[in-house]
């Protein structure tokens, strides 16, 4: 969902952000907090794909959730495929490499790490630690 930016400041200023970021120093992204207590209150399984930033504000409030890292294979893979999807010009790929290297160096902080060397295995492997037959 997009919102504006006096929406999306006041969103936060209210509590109503679970998490948020400034992600690659230009956009702003967020989890809306209601959904997300929604379903855990269901007792069903909430997955957010979040940067390391967001990730530090869920553990903060909601110190039981789990915690995964989706890594890359190696470094050499994840420059090849950012640069193979040929959607950044050199600079954003630059900014976007430094996030990467920030986060790699979190790495320790999550309770689980998949590497990502297929979408298969590491979607199989995501759907197991939700206890889910397949996320499709």
């Amino acid at each position: 969902r997009f919102v504006s930016e006096e929406e999306f400041t006041s969103l936060v200023e209210s509590g109503q952000m679970l998490e948020w970021a400034v992600v690659h120093g230009r956009n702003k992204y967020g989890t809306p907090r209601g959904p997300v207590e929604q379903k855990v209150a269901e007792g069903r399984p909430v997955l957010l794909e979040i940067d390391l930033a967001g990730a530090r504000q869920v553990r903060e409030t909601l110190p039981e959730a789990r915690f995964v890292f989706l890594a890359p294979p190696d470094w050499d893979t994840l420059v090849d495929r950012l640069v193979g999807r040929g959607t950044e010009d050199a600079e954003e790929r630059e900014r976007r490499l430094a996030t990467a290297r920030v986060e790699l160096a979190a790495e320790d902080e999550f309770d689980v790490t998949i590497v990502n060397d297929t979408v298969d295995r590491a979607a199989d492997a995501l759907a197991r630690l939700l206890g889910v037959r397949d996320l499709t």
